[in-house]
């Protein structure tokens, strides 16, 4: 029993708390150690009980998801996966949470609790890859320090710059494009693994902390000086070039590592388009998509960046692409945004 996952289960619902923890009780390497109906119970249990991982519904009457979030991260740090219906109708809530410290997130079934059972495999999935992040105690949230930038008027040696990010990443992302100056000029294309339905409101969340455009990806879009542009959830984005221009495309082809925005497809594409004049970044996240891209990306001359393990939330894709020896240079998140105006 000692490799037991041992959760706790907080939902002001009797009958959620039941429900959600029978589901995961029927997975042997799991048990639900406690429950709490609202955040500051959720607060008391985790210091009391020192559960593996958290999940956290966030509409709560008193002390809600968020206080549990900004609370628990700040006294004992530990795996938070969000699981709560607000997601069905206004995502920025979700989006706070994974700012201040959640590690994921998943939305409950809408209107429709008989439909719960229907993600229980998923849950499962997602709870296992959850407690192996490693969260950090939030101690100072302020954004970093821009550094001093004359102008980005002079071209730069590189065309494009590809990030890839999973678990962990939107507030990982969040911290490197709002360092970026609004006259930066190499487009920047992103693949961050999300449900499809996630994927507006977090470019719409972007766009407004950030000062440069960002879009969601459409056919025959061009990449271009200014915008940041997002692969879309419906299926994997590559860059073709026509009469020498590059342009969005899309592909049926299923990758294995992970499909529908797949990393490695749209980096293995750079890698063909603008081979030495791209920056490939690989950032937190479970699994090894991005390692074949990010090799295709060293192999054509690109520079290479991963997080690293110190701040990944979980350093599975970096590591993976570090021990590929596909990567130039780790660096810590919090680094990565001035790394890029210095060497750009």
């Amino acid at each position: 029993m000692s490799n037991t996952l041992k959760i706790l289960v907080v939902d002001d619902s009797a009958f959620m708390r039941l429900l959600i923890s029978d589901m995961l009780s029927e997975d042997s390497s799991i048990e639900v150690i406690g429950t709490a109906i609202n955040g500051l119970e959720a607060k008391e249990k985790v210091m009391e009980l020192h559960p593996d991982l958290i999940i956290l519904d966030l509409n709560m009457e008193e002390y809600d998801g968020l206080y549990a979030v900004k609370s628990i991260m700040e006294e004992c740090p530990t795996p938070i996966l969000i699981l709560s219906s607000v997601g069905n109708t206004n995502l920025q809530p979700v989006f706070e949470a994974l700012k201040n410290g959640a590690v994921d997130y998943m939305n409950k079934p809408n209107r429709n609790k008989s439909k719960m059972r229907d993600i229980r495999s998923e849950l499962v999935q997602k709870v296992k890859s959850a407690a192996r992040a490693k969260p950090k105690k939030i101690v100072d949230q302020k954004p970093e320090t821009q550094l001093k930038v004359t102008s980005f008027r002079k071209k730069s040696k590189y065309d494009i710059i590809a990030i890839g990010a999973s678990t962990g990443g939107p507030t990982a992302l969040e911290r490197i494009l709002t360092i970026l100056p609004s006259d930066f000029n190499i487009p920047v294309i992103i693949c961050q693994h999300m449900p499809r339905a996630f994927i507006p409101p977090f470019v719409q969340r972007l766009n407004s902390l950030t000062k440069l455009d960002v879009v969601e990806a459409v056919r025959n879009m061009e990449p271009k000086p200014g915008t940041i542009m997002f692969c879309p959830g419906h299926s994997n984005l590559i860059l073709k070039k026509e009469d020498d221009v590059a342009k969005v495309d899309f592909t049926d082809r299923v990758f294995r590592e992970y499909n529908n925005p797949s990393i490695n497809a749209m980096m293995k594409s750079i890698a063909t388009v603008y081979a030495d004049k791209s920056v490939g970044i690989i950032l937190t996240g479970m699994g090894k998509d991005g390692v074949e891209g990010m090799k295709s990306l060293k192999t054509q001359g690109a520079f290479t960046i991963a997080q690293n393990k110190a701040s990944s939330v979980i350093y599975g894709m970096p590591k993976a692409a570090v021990e590929s020896g596909a990567i130039d240079l780790e660096l810590d998140i919090k680094e990565i945004g001035n790394y890029l105006l210095k060497k750009l």
